[in-house]
């Protein structure tokens, strides 16, 4: 049976049981209500809907909404998941049958549907890292992207995925980095958007976390984040913000974090003032696994379901809340509030109207393949390319491969976003097995891939653990291919940029016994590189994905022509960061300390600028097998709104893809730092050929956030425009617009 008419046959077996009187299920399968279930009237607005489920409701069967269960047994303690749950799942709430209301079955993350560690990990298509999705500076791919993990989540029979991570990179050595999008508001809040409005079209719920300022593993849940009110805004919470507008999530998610000296998930500033009074949102805020710390506070503030018992140290939103609000310590008023947002939700994105019924047998892992692997070369990032060096020569006849488990697949990130692949782990031995790990390797070889491309070819293994062994290899090869690796996971961060294990000493060695040295990077996020000099080219290839192996090949042997744009600036060293020691590490339990966010809004290449800092490699920066030229840049400013056009000309002899990049600097007004990224646009141009193309730039990146009045102010003066390929383009073109003052309200709107 197909899984649409599964869903249908489901769909009215629940409106059957709903009331007195049966609902019928038309021909698109959509729910038509009698008047005895009113809010099952499709027809009606998911506000009034909502408010009709409330007003028939008892009071406890609206606590059973506000309160999530953990999909999976916890030995620790002592707790088995629900009976309805599914099996190693991340979440679960009961519904209310008796109105119509299913069940919420909640799954990891962003990059595929996850698995909780256990013998019945269902095997998903897992994306390349969130890190190289936003490296395609593409909004199609991201969307295409989250459509496919949200069909897999909805055949999983999971109807909420818990993704859009938008967190900044203020912490490069942020262990979670590579869920994230980068360090740019615009473009984290744009990729991660289009990721989000993928995932919803399969009518399931995604969120957007984590809110607000987790941009750091190391003790998550004591440290307090300082930070004022204007920077925060112009800064983490305006990517999240334009990311809420992108992508209109069904929920948020608050951190583990303090923010100014308050838990995220009790932080009514965060939750109430910002998130539902500012921005208008209508869906309903879940903590993170672990992350609430009271039942009063916690309500009152903005709170509106408790995740993942057991990993609270208490069921704050089970008996107590009750308790609490039959004593008038949470309003009636706060618990119907609660209730009525995970029901909009739940009317507004289709979760009622169109019931998850599992189906994985409908799954096509084989289409869903190629979507991953499109991503991952979108994403990927030539960071060197001396002499032509890549793509490599099909006329080469002795190829080395060397290191990073490349005879058997390419790594993933570890914690709750790793998605188990059908086949297994291609590396099984590697540590740790537990949490955060286990340490994945997704069976695609790059090194088979490479060999099925290149028949007439010896390409020859070396693990690497031998470097006079791999640097023999080496000298006896025409080109050498080294991978790198750097795993990086959930709950810990890498204690510096440094590849571990001794990888540097390894690329130098092997860089020494043959200059054609090619250095494919499978990390978490930026490092470090000591051999630059030595080697011949870099490709940062993030963690690839189901089909990374297969993704590499194709870029190294030009197939697909590399068009990633780094989304994050890559230092020089930790000396350059605007925290060089790591706050808080090593890791003292259950020790607060503040981490003071000093430097404000000027995060990544903003920092950078500010500071007059050269970095490794500057944000937006990547190669390509042709060269491109911009020209003709025009700007008009009509209504206050300033929109750019140029052309992009490919200057080259094969066809390619380039990120047209603006930026935007106050000439006589005073911002966080000297530019910020106000638009961009990715091009394909045939060789010898010229794309025209133009951007809009969003009135809030011309301004600067006023507390006081919270409104977004536009200083009088000139502005230049710069297009670039990079934060550092030295071949950038640039014009002059002036703008008069402006004022536009908290979400970017003219003010009146």
């Amino acid at each position: 049976m197909k899984l649409k008419t599964k869903i249908s046959l489901l769909s009215a077996a629940v409106a059957l049981c709903c009331g007195s009187v049966g609902a019928q299920t038309g021909a698109a399968g959509e729910v038509a209500a009698p008047a005895a279930t009113p809010w099952m009237n499709a027809q009606l607005g998911a506000e009034e809907r909502a408010r009709l489920a409330v007003a028939a409701m008892t009071m406890d069967e609206k606590l059973k909404l506000v309160y999530g269960y953990l999909g999976s047994d916890m030995e620790s303690k002592k707790t088995t998941r629900p009976a309805p749950s599914h099996k190693q799942s991340a979440g679960f709430i009961y519904g209310v049958p008796r109105l119509g209301i299913p069940n919420l079955w909640e799954t990891d993350a962003g990059v595929g549907v996850a698995s909780q560690a256990g013998p019945d990990a269902r095997p998903g298509t897992a994306l390349p890292s969130g890190l190289n999705t936003a490296a395609t500076w593409d909004l199609n791919t991201a969307y295409a992207g989250g459509a496919m993990i949200g069909a897999e989540a909805r055949a999983y029979g999971f109807n909420v995925l818990l993704a859009g991570g938008v967190n900044l990179m203020r912490e490069p050595r942020n262990g979670r980095n590579f869920e994230y999008a980068g360090e740019d508001p615009l473009l984290a809040g744009k990729i991660v958007g289009a990721q989000i409005k993928g995932i919803q079209s399969n009518r399931i719920v995604s969120t957007l976390k984590h809110y607000a300022l987790n941009d750091q593993e190391t003790n998550r849940t004591s440290l307090n984040v300082k930070i004022d009110d204007r920077s925060a805004r112009m800064s983490d919470l305006l990517a999240l913000q334009i990311a809420n507008v992108e992508g209109n999530p069904g929920a948020v998610m608050c951190s583990y974090n303090r923010v100014n000296g308050v838990y995220a998930c009790e932080n009514s500033y965060l939750l109430n003032e910002v998130l539902k009074k500012d921005w208008g949102f209508k869906g309903w805020v879940m903590s993170d696994w672990g992350a609430v710390h009271s039942t009063v506070p916690a309500a009152n503030a903005g709170l509106d379901q408790q995740s993942g018992m057991p990993f609270d140290l208490a069921d704050y939103f089970g008996p107590p809340l009750k308790e609490a609000v039959l004593n008038g310590w949470v309003p009636q008023s706060r618990l119907d509030d609660m209730v009525r947002r995970i029901l909009h939700a739940m009317f507004a994105h289709g979760v009622v109207d169109h019931p998850v019924a599992p189906a994985p047998q409908s799954i096509d892992f084989g289409a869903h393949a190629a979507v991953s692997r499109k991503d991952a070369q979108e994403g990927m990032v030539l960071l060197k390319n001396s002499a032509g060096a890549l793509p490599l020569s099909r006329s080469a006849k002795k190829i080395a491969v060397i290191g990073g488990y490349a005879d058997r697949g390419v790594l993933a990130g570890g914690g709750s976003s790793l998605v188990y692949p059908a086949g297994g782990n291609a590396a099984p031995e590697l540590t740790p097995k537990t949490w955060p790990g286990p340490v994945m390797v997704y069976p695609s070889s790059p090194l088979k891939a490479i060999q099925a491309r290149l028949p007439s070819a010896t390409v020859a293994y070396a693990d690497g653990s031998d470097r006079a062994a791999a640097a023999k290899l080496a000298r006896e090869s025409d080109v050498v291919l080294v991978f790198a690796t750097q795993w990086t996971g959930e709950g810990f961060d890498m204690p510096n940029l440094s590849l571990p294990d001794k990888q540097d000493e390894l690329i130098s060695t092997v860089a020494e016994a043959n200059a054609n040295t090619v250095v494919v990077l499978e990390t978490g996020g930026p490092v470090t590189m000591p051999w630059l000099p030595k080697v011949s080219a870099v490709l940062e290839a993030w963690y690839p994905g189901t089909s990374g192996g297969e993704a590499i090949a194709g870029v190294l042997l030009g197939e697909v022509n590399p068009s990633g744009r780094l989304p994050a600036t890559f230092p020089a060293s930790e000396s350059q960061l605007p925290r060089p020691a790591l706050d808080g590490f090593p890791e003292v339990a259950d020790r607060r300390f503040d981490v003071n966010y000093s430097e404000g809004a000027a995060v990544g290449y903003k920092w950078f600028d500010l500071k007059g800092l050269t970095p490794l490699f500057p944000f937006g920066h990547g190669l390509s097998y042709t060269e491109f030229a911009f020209s003709d840049l025009a700007a008009s400013v009509k209504g206050g709104v300033v929109r750019a056009s140029f052309t992009v000309k490919n200057t080259g002899k094969v066809a390619g893809k380039q990120v047209a990049q603006l930026y935007v600097s106050p000439l006589t007004a005073r911002w966080e730092a000297p530019k910020r990224l106000a638009g961009f646009q990715k091009v394909e141009v045939q060789p010898g050929a010229g794309v025209q193309a133009s951007v809009t730039v969003d009135p809030r990146l011309l301004a600067v956030f006023d507390s006081a009045s919270k409104t977004w102010k536009v200083a009088k003066g000139d502005y230049k425009l710069t297009l670039a390929a990079s934060a550092a383009d030295s071949k950038a073109v640039s014009t002059v617009v002036h703008l008069d003052a402006a004022v536009y309200d908290v979400n970017g709107k003219p003010s009146r």
